[in-house]
């Protein structure tokens, strides 16, 4: 076995054992099915185009910041300013954490972790005062045992790149989340929609870019509107990741 085909082995491995490691997962105290949309990194397109349509739909969703992106152009995309971080709070929308460097976790240690949230902290509350964030997102989707543990006692929802509904038993230290990329399968859409009202689930959406011509991990501006109108159409109500989960868990703490 090559070196190359060991690493992917190894990694994929150690993805599967952390997916499966859910010791402290909850069972679901929802009686509703719930959607939340949810932003990553965050480009301009998500505050400006992503955060109009949500205004449109009146609903309100839930942006991951990475404190250290501001400002630049990463990926051929324009990154967020500090203007657009001020307007989507003021807007109602829930900020959370991503890191300060859009860190990989499992590659980090425990205190370049906690130098680099605590970096993420002192930027929103230069910006945002005492706002406290309640919800983070795994950059790169990158999760391991390690990470899930220490991020618990930091975050109540704390949520991944694993596809799939959240229902039943949740893993609130890696929840599920389906992607909006630049292409919508809407027969898988409609199926998995179906399926969260059903079951009353809890169904994350996630995406990164918001455009006519969005990058491989960006929505079009038109598919955003499409899933929020199916959504809507099935009466599902649509909240930020920190209140949907706080129904989720029957706890009623709150932060705005």
């Amino acid at each position: 076995m090559t070196h190359a085909i060991w690493n992917r082995a190894r990694h994929a491995f150690s993805e599967r054992l952390t997916r499966n490691w859910t010791p402290h997962a909850l069972h679901s105290a929802s009686s509703t099915p719930l959607v939340s949309m949810t932003f990553d990194d965050f480009p301009r397109s998500a505050a400006t185009t992503g955060a109009k349509i949500l205004r449109e739909f009146g609903v309100k969703g839930t942006y991951f910041v990475a404190g250290g992106r501001a400002g630049l152009h990463l990926d051929d995309l324009d990154q967020f300013t500090e203007d657009d971080l001020l307007a989507v709070a003021e807007g109602g929308h829930e900020i959370g954490c991503h890191t300060f460097s859009h860190l990989r976790l499992p590659m980090a240690s425990r205190a370049d972790i906690e130098r680099d949230l605590a970096l993420n902290d002192t930027y929103i509350h230069g910006l945002l005062g005492s706002y406290r964030m309640m919800s983070f997102a795994y950059p790169f989707g990158a999760a391991n045992i390690s990470s899930k543990t220490f991020l618990r006692r930091r975050f109540p929802f704390c949520r991944g790149i694993w596809s799939g509904i959240n229902k039943g038993r949740v893993d609130f230290t890696q929840l599920r989340a389906v992607p909006l990329d630049y292409r919508l399968d809407h027969a898988r859409l409609a199926e998995i929609l179906d399926d969260a009202k059903r079951s009353n689930g809890w169904l994350i959406f996630f995406t990164h870019d918001v455009s006519e011509n969005p990058s491989p991990y960006g929505c079009k501006t038109r598919n955003l509107a499409l899933v929020l109108e199916a959504v809507a159409k099935r009466g599902i109500e649509v909240l930020p990741m920190r209140d949907a989960g706080a129904r989720v868990r029957n706890i009623s703490e709150h932060v705005h």
